[in-house]
């Protein structure tokens, strides 16, 4: 499938250049591997550049794949933008940590406006195989999101790439 980046928008409010297509954004802290996983999610390697270094991300990078545009926003926590800038981003979570309060309000926001979420947890190989699903489960329930909704994934080792591509496929019909 065709993936391609087509351009950083410095604000949400500007339109994305080209043919009117479902956007679908990739949301979370920074650090949390939202580069990585849009990487996975096309198949490339470095189609998103990622940084090792939390908060590079200013603004949101559009990258055409298929028939719809994914988005990687500038991640909320340690973002070195100003808190006037990061209150205008508000769903990623690193599988190792526990929500943080920002990612339980954004929650909050996206199920009172009915969008269609999935909770991609990063970083899964960093969390032993046997213990995975119980994450997935913890993290479901205190996001108050059914276990279903939850996947896991891991950029290193693919784990979760068919998964969140075939999720992803299914939302855009």
């Amino acid at each position: 499938m065709l993936s391609e980046y087509v351009v950083s928008l410095p604000r949400a409010d500007m339109p994305v250049p080209g043919p009117p297509l479902p956007e679908i954004a990739l949301a979370g802290r920074s650090n949390v591997g939202k580069s990585s996983l849009l990487n996975l999610l096309v198949g490339r390697k470095a189609l998103a550049r990622a940084s090792r270094t939390p908060g590079k991300t200013r603004a949101l990078n559009v990258y055409l794949w298929g028939r719809c545009y994914l988005v990687d926003v500038p991640g909320y926590g340690w973002s070195q933008a100003s808190k006037t800038e990061r209150a205008g981003w508000r769903r990623l979570v690193d599988a190792r940590r526990e929500p943080s309060r920002d990612d339980l309000a954004f929650g909050a926001v996206l199920a009172a406006r009915k969008v269609p979420t999935l909770v991609v947890l990063t970083k899964g190989d960093e969390i032993p195989r046997g213990r995975r699903g119980e994450r997935a489960q913890a993290i479901a329930e205190a996001l108050g999101m059914p276990a279903d909704d939850v996947l896991v994934t891991s950029a290193r080792t693919r784990e979760g790439a068919e998964e969140i591509r075939d999720a992803v496929l299914a939302f855009l019909g």
